[in-house]
Formats: C-alpha cells, structure tokens, sequence
C-alpha cells in the first residue's frame, strides 16, 4: 500500500483558466477517456464554465511550476430520489503518469462524499479506459461493461469521526503545500529580477570603463 502523502487541494471559480488549461493539454486520446468523446477546445470550455463549485467538490495536485497535472470532480445528485448518489471523473497529465495520482484522487473523493452523505459512488468510463476502470475495481468497485461503455459503481459507508478528520487534514495538507509552491516561486522570480538588475548594473560599468 502507497502510504505516501499527496497534497490535493480543492479548486474553485477562482481556477477555471488553470482547468482548462489543465483539460486542453491532455492528448487527444486522453481527452477523449475522459469525456467519452473526442471533446473540442469549445466543448472543454464549456464544460468548465459549467463547473457548480458550490454543488460539487473540484480538486486537484499542483507541480511546483503550479500547473495543475492531475485533477478530479466529483458531481452529486441534484435529484431527491437519488440524493445518495455521486459520479466521479479524472484526468491526469501525461508528464505525471505511473505516480498514483489517480488513485490518490479517489481515495480523496470517496472522503468527501461520504462526508456529504453519500451512499453510492458511480464511474461511467469507456471500457478501453483501463486505468480508471482499475482504480475502480482496486476500491472494490462493482463494474458492469455494457458494449463501449462500462459503469462502475461503490458503495460507500457513513461518515465517520476518521473520515471527517481525514479530509480536515487532506485540505490544510494541499493548502499548506500549494501556498509554500506559490512562496517557493515567487522568490524565484525575484532573484531572477535581482540577477537581471545585477547583470545590468555589471554591463553599465564595463560601458563606461571603455
């Protein structure tokens, strides 16, 4: 078992250019498990702008470039019938492949919809999407291929103090690491603009010793 920690940070309106960003880089085969069709620049877009972050619960992991590479959504039910119900979707770049991230975001997800009272997590993937499908079964999912197309669904039990502390800590965790990335690069650049003064103030000396 993988017991390294990954820091995943919850996304708001406030990211809809990194996700799309994020969405738009993918290749195209990967754009295409992800949404189950060859999806346009357009059509990404449009799925972002559509983004209820006051419904759902968006997050992702950030490199320390703060690009995000990995990123998940979980949709909960807005029907009172299936109040109890969520899906679940991911997409993790090609440059951070093979580290688990996907199921990291998984385990994640079934947290915080267990926290939101939900008894039942599904996944509707194409059946050529291995990885996810994978990750589904690996959590004890329940898949059923129908042609192209497989549903892949969890029962999840209630909420407990662990799950409740463990999205406490999983939030400050990608929050703490998020902001030390952002502090880590903007010191970065600062040096890079002492450098380029220093450079210049080295090139106007040798300019007037000549």
């Amino acid at each position: 078992m993988n017991t390294v920690m990954v820091p995943i940070r919850s996304l708001g309106p406030q990211h809809r250019e990194r996700i799309a960003a994020h969405l738009m880089r993918l290749e195209p085969r990967d754009r295409y498990l992800r949404f189950g069709y060859s999806a346009t620049d357009e059509q990404v877009r449009r799925y972002v702008q559509l983004l209820d972050f006051g419904r759902d619960e968006v997050f992702g992991i950030f490199n320390r470039r703060l690009e995000l590479i990995a990123m998940a959504h979980v949709a909960f039910s807005t029907e009172e019938a299936h109040r109890g119900c969520a899906e679940f979707g991911v997409s993790v770049s090609g440059s951070a492949r093979g580290r688990g991230y996907g199921a990291r975001l998984f385990e994640r997800a079934v947290v915080l919809a267990r926290n939101r009272g939900v008894s039942m997590m599904f996944i509707h993937a194409l059946s050529e999407n291995t990885a996810m499908l994978k990750i589904a079964r690996n959590a004890g999912a329940t898949v059923r291929q129908d042609g192209s197309e497989s549903e892949a669904y969890l029962q999840l039990p209630p909420a407990g103090l662990d799950t409740r502390m463990s999205e406490i800590m999983a939030e400050h965790f990608g929050e703490v690491d998020y902001q030390l990335k952002k502090q880590a690069r903007q010191f970065w650049h600062f040096l890079s603009h002492v450098q380029e003064i220093r450079q210049g103030v080295r090139d106007g000396r040798h300019q007037a010793a000549e």
